[in-house]
């Protein structure tokens, strides 16, 4: 299937799967949210976040697209201090830039097999930062429940605007079709309901603990995608590929540091 068929099904499932437990829960007033059009704009953002990754995926390597999009936690923290106005320091901005350096290390070979494709997982990375920034904006104005709900009809709905203008511009990466087998749709199922509930969990997570304290978990998808990728498709990093990895990582677990030891002194002033 296209990558946007794909990712309309992902959000299309997603909301299969929450929205019947919205209603259970909540009832009548169920998608009363309190900031529906931000919920959507969510929606909208992660939906061609999540497209420009599907597509990246069918060109390039997997260990490569997510190595690439983990300059994302770089983007947020530079979005928090020009927009939030959080205190950055300039070892943190340098961070950022050697992050990014630690990137065009892994862009450049990618770069010259796939062209600008090799560029997709930084704009995919720039949009889910947009994301992420708007759940800090938005804050605990509406459950998890419903901002996810509210998200999965904003993806759906971008998605099906997307598929109806690609497919009918002939770009086969917009291609329409229905499921295949019954294996295709169990795939797709899954893949809507694991997303939906694990962002879920993101946002609830959120709100229970730091960032500082959940950032470094996000380098585990590294590990997982490169595991998956070799199993799978036979792709593993060359070494220059790794040098470029190791940069990223340790210019982010620096960062998050460094937030930690500012949060430190805020609370002991």
């Amino acid at each position: 299937m296209s990558p946007g068929q794909v990712t309309f099904y992902r959000f299309f499932f997603q909301i299969a799967c929450t929205l019947p437990i919205l209603f259970a829960v909540f009832g009548r007033k169920a998608l009363s949210a309190r900031r529906p059009w931000m919920n959507l704009l969510r929606g909208v953002l992660h939906g061609a976040a999540s497209l420009l990754f599907f597509v990246a995926v069918k060109y390039m390597p997997l260990a490569d697209v997510f190595a690439i999009y983990f300059v994302e936690p770089f983007m947020l923290t530079a979005m928090s201090a020009l927009f939030l106005r959080e205190k950055v320091g300039w070892r943190r901005w340098m961070a950022i830039v050697v992050g990014f350096g630690g990137a065009m290390i892994v862009i450049q070979p990618s770069y010259e097999v796939f062209g600008l494709k090799a560029l997709l997982p930084v704009a995919c990375a720039f949009l889910f930062s947009l994301y992420l920034f708007l759940n800090r904006a938005i804050g605990e104005a509406d459950s998890p429940l419903t901002m996810q709900t509210m998200a999965g009809i904003g993806g759906t709905i971008f998605m099906a605007a997307a598929l109806l203008v690609g497919g009918s511009a002939g770009n086969g990466d917009f291609a329409i079709s229905l499921p295949s087998s019954g294996l295709g749709l169990a795939l797709l199922l899954a893949l809507g309901s694991i997303s939906g509930y694990a962002h879920m969990l993101v946002v609830r997570a959120f709100r229970l603990a730091p960032l500082s304290l959940l950032a470094p978990f996000q380098y585990f998808e590294i590990i997982s995608a490169t595991v998956l990728g070799y199993a799978l498709f036979n792709d593993f990093p060359n070494f220059s590929k790794w040098i470029g990895i190791f940069i990223i990582v340790a210019s982010g677990l620096f960062i998050i540091w460094r937030e930690r030891l500012q949060a430190r002194s805020l609370k002991s002033s």
